[in-house]
């Protein structure tokens, strides 16, 4: 009867549940929010069908959705969510058991005992593991954010790779017209056969430059196919056909206060100090004693025999208390230099690409509005000078390579600030474009700066609000 009612006790206990904090009940919540949309029943939820008139923002939620690397971080943040329920809860109890024997089984106690851990322990274990998991959290956004990035420079390097092939094929054309004219002329005797192989020697070094930029295509669509998520024995994407732009219009100083605001990386070193705050208070409550407790009873007696018994940890060792304060509050001056580091790091790297944004933006203006409008000029006033006689095909030449240095060069500055303003955004990570509602999350930012998430993509990170972002104008 007695062996019974332990084993019923066992049972009950094997029934209990702990009794959640208000920052595990947070935690889940928030997992809850973003499991919905991004692994639904823990499993990966229906990709978006690409195709070569895809927008970027259809992508950017492929990748999301089946970046290995994101899915590592999610996973690892889900399971410190899950550490903090193991952190709080009390240890497991023990069932016990016991024999006197001489020459006979003179007793048999079955017992139960219970391990409770100092006044305060287990909440303080709990601290720290719900501010450890918030850093997982903000580490599976910036993942999320970095896989955006990656999808973006990609997509950006593949798109002005085939600009820069247009801008030589254009020149090209130029130079068979110039060798054609070349040739009219020295048919007429007009000019030697010089100029002729000069125009021959030009469509010879432009159409190898053409065969090293479609080179270079195969290189920069395996760079895309793995931002996308992709293995190497599946099927490579479909390449964007249409180019998406937005501009931003903040001052330096505004992306500083956005990124101190929103920058995924800050509040995850900032979740870094809270869980090594939590550890010295977890350290302090090491000097509260441990107790244990536990009922046996002797089945063989009669009436039976009931055997209470506890112990109580006693902190002696004084040193060894102080030692972990002292290495708790170390772990957090560290921390807090790590953080102050980084927000002067980021203040530096904000003003950096802020102002390739902004160079890029001036030398994008003068070339399209200028230089190359100028130049298509001269090339035609050298084209009638050298038909006339009055310059050499050398000056000739000389006016198209011109030209194509500042095609080349457009191009260039074109994806300078693209790329400079995708780092800025990276940097920000939050920062929602104009018309989108406050509340944006970082990963949305990013997607939504290039037109706005698929369904399958939309709502997969919530946090706080992101600064308003415009889309005319320049930095």
């Amino acid at each position: 009867m007695k062996t019974y009612v332990i084993c019923v006790l066992l049972v009950l206990l094997a029934g209990c549940k702990g009794t959640p904090t208000q920052g595990e009940k947070e935690a889940r919540r928030q997992v809850q929010a973003v499991a919905g949309s991004y692994r639904p029943e823990g499993r990966k939820p229906e990709l978006p069908v690409l195709t070569s008139q895809s927008s970027l923002s259809n992508f950017l939620s492929y990748a999301l959705l089946n970046q290995p690397q994101v899915e590592a971080a999610y996973f690892d943040w889900l399971a410190s969510v899950e550490g903090i329920t193991v952190a709080r809860s009390l240890p497991d109890p023990q069932l016990t058991f016991q024999m006197d024997i001489q020459q006979v089984v003179t007793s048999i106690m079955p017992g139960l005992m219970m391990s409770f851990p100092g006044l305060g322990k287990l909440r303080a274990a709990g601290a720290v593991a719900t501010a450890e998991s918030q850093a997982k959290y903000y580490a599976f956004q910036t993942a999320s954010l970095q896989s955006a990035y990656a999808v973006e420079r990609a997509y950006y390097q593949l798109y002005f790779l085939e600009e820069e092939v247009r801008v030589n094929r254009e020149t090209l054309t130029l130079l068979t017209d110039l060798a054609k004219l070349a040739r009219a002329q020295n048919e007429v005797g007009k000019v030697t056969l010089q100029d002729v192989l000069r125009a021959q020697i030009e469509q010879d070094r432009v159409e190898t430059d053409i065969a090293d930029l479609e080179d270079s295509r195969a290189a920069l669509l395996a760079q895309f196919k793995a931002a996308l998520g992709l293995r190497a024995d599946e099927p490579a994407p479909p390449t964007p056909q249409h180019f998406e732009s937005t501009p931003l219009d903040l001052t330096a100083d505004e992306a500083f206060e956005a990124a101190l605001a929103h920058n995924t990386r800050l509040k995850g070193m900032e979740a870094e100090v809270g869980a090594a705050d939590a550890a010295i208070a977890q350290a302090y409550k090491a000097r509260m004693p441990d107790a244990s407790l536990g009922l046996m009873a002797d089945v063989k007696m009669n009436p039976t025999l009931y055997r209470p018994w506890g112990t109580v940890s006693i902190p002696l060792w004084r040193d060894k208390l102080a030692a972990e304060i002292a290495q708790a509050q170390a772990n957090k001056r560290a921390g807090e230099a790590r953080l102050s580091a980084e927000q002067i790091a980021l203040a530096v790297t904000v003003a950096e690409k802020a102002f390739l944004y902004r160079e890029a933006t001036r030398n994008l203006a003068l070339l399209q509005n200028q230089l190359l409008p100028k130049q298509r000029q001269s090339l035609e006033v050298a084209r009638s000078g050298y038909l006339a006689g009055q310059i050499d095909f050398f000056n000739l030449t000389d006016a198209e390579q011109t030209l194509l240095r500042f095609g080349l060069d457009e191009v260039e500055a074109r994806a300078q600030r693209e790329l400079s303003l995708a780092e800025l955004l990276l940097i920000v990570q939050g920062m929602p474009s104009g018309g989108a509602e406050m509340g944006t999350t970082a990963a949305e930012g990013m997607a939504l700066s290039r037109g706005g998430m698929g369904a399958s993509g939309a709502g997969m990170l919530p946090s706080g609000s992101a600064a308003p972002r415009k889309t005319k104008g320049g930095m």
